[in-house]
């Protein structure tokens, strides 16, 4: 599982999850990545990210160093049962989380602040309104939301 930062030419920048960077590629090409601000989906790109990460491979050779790994499992049943985890979080956000899209933000200002009933709910944020919420000391958690082949949100 591999994270890009995102941009569209709107400016709006938001974090994509990919399986690896073929699937990025393919689903630029068939115009899947949507920017959650304008609704573009010819204009996302992707952008220098300030994050680094490692591919699969490289986790499973490391065997020794990656350590939130429990002693005497695995590595590959332990990563295979990490993405077994993401998977059935996002699918339990997905049907129990109301998608309020790049209202994300707004939404969840008024909720904290009383102005609407609490309600859980699920969207994306740009990275002003991810630092604005935190500024604003609100406790929001960030996962993937993994694509099916039908290219449908899971």
């Amino acid at each position: 599982m591999i994270v890009f930062d995102l941009q569209c030419d709107c400016g709006c920048q938001f974090e994509g999850w990919f399986r690896d960077h073929n699937e990025f590629a393919d689903q630029q090409k068939s115009g899947q990545l949507v920017c959650p601000d304008c609704g573009s989906n010819q204009s996302v790109r992707k952008i220098l990210s300030p994050v680094a990460y490692q591919k699969m491979s490289s986790l499973v050779q490391e065997k020794e160093s990656f350590e939130l790994k429990p002693r005497g499992v695995d590595t590959e049943d332990f990563i295979d049962s990490a993405y077994n985890f993401l998977t059935v979080l996002s699918d339990y956000v997905e049907k129990n989380y109301e998608d309020v899209g790049s209202d994300f933000a707004k939404e969840t200002l008024k909720i904290h602040y009383g102005a609407e009933k609490e309600r859980k709910i699920r969207g994306v944020v740009t990275a002003a309104e991810e630092k604005m919420l935190k500024d604003e000391e609100i406790k929001f958690l960030k996962i993937p939301m993994f694509v099916k082949e039908d290219g449908k949100k899971q």
